[in-house]
C-alpha cells in the first residue's frame, strides 16, 4: 500500500532528463494515482521570460508517455492550490530546490488547511535543461 492516493507534480518537462524522470518514478512510488502538470508555453514565458525549446504539445506527449504517469494536465499557472481545487491531490511533490521559496511557503500554508501533504524530493545534481541548453551553445560553439 502506497502512502498516497493521488499525487500531483508539475514542471515545464523541456528537454526532458534523468532529473525529470527522477522525479516522476519517486512520486508514482508513493502514491497509487500520479498526475502531472505540464507548464503551458505563454506560462513558462510568463515567469521564466523564455520560451520551451520543445512545444508545450509535445512535452505533454512525451511526460505521457512515462509509464510512471497517470495522467498528464496542462499547467497554465503556478496556483497549485486552483489545481488542488480542480483535481483534488492528497500530496503534491516538489523537487528540494524550491523548499523555503516564498511561493511554496505560502501553499504549505494553503495546503496545511485541506490536509494535503507537500513532499520534496532532492534535486538532481548537475543536470537541468538550462545545463544542457548551456551545453550544447558550448558544444556549437567548438565544433562551429
Amino acid at each position: 500500500m502506497k502512502p498516497y492516493k493521488i499525487g500531483y507534480t508539475t514542471g515545464v518537462f523541456d528537454l526532458f532528463h534523468v532529473g525529470h524522470l527522477n522525479i516522476l518514478k519517486r512520486a508514482k512510488e508513493q502514491c497509487e494515482y500520479l498526475i502531472v502538470g505540464v507548464s503551458t508555453d505563454e506560462l513558462v514565458e510568463q515567469y521564466k521570460n523564455k520560451r520551451p525549446v520543445i512545444p508545450h504539445s509535445e512535452r505533454m506527449e512525451i511526460v505521457g508517455g512515462i509509464k510512471h504517469v497517470d495522467i498528464v494536465v496542462p499547467q497554465t499557472n503556478r496556483d497549485k492550490f486552483s489545481a488542488w481545487e480542480k483535481l483534488k491531490f492528497n500530496v503534491l511533490f516538489v523537487g528540494d530546490d524550491w523548499k523555503g521559496d516564498p511561493l511554496f511557503n505560502e501553499v504549505e500554508k494553503d495546503f496545511c488547511q485541506v490536509g494535503v501533504d507537500i513532499v520534496y524530493f532532492p534535486y538532481t545534481k548537475g543536470v537541468s535543461s538550462s545545463e544542457l541548453k548551456q551545453k550544447i551553445k558550448y558544444k556549437e560553439k567548438v565544433i562551429g
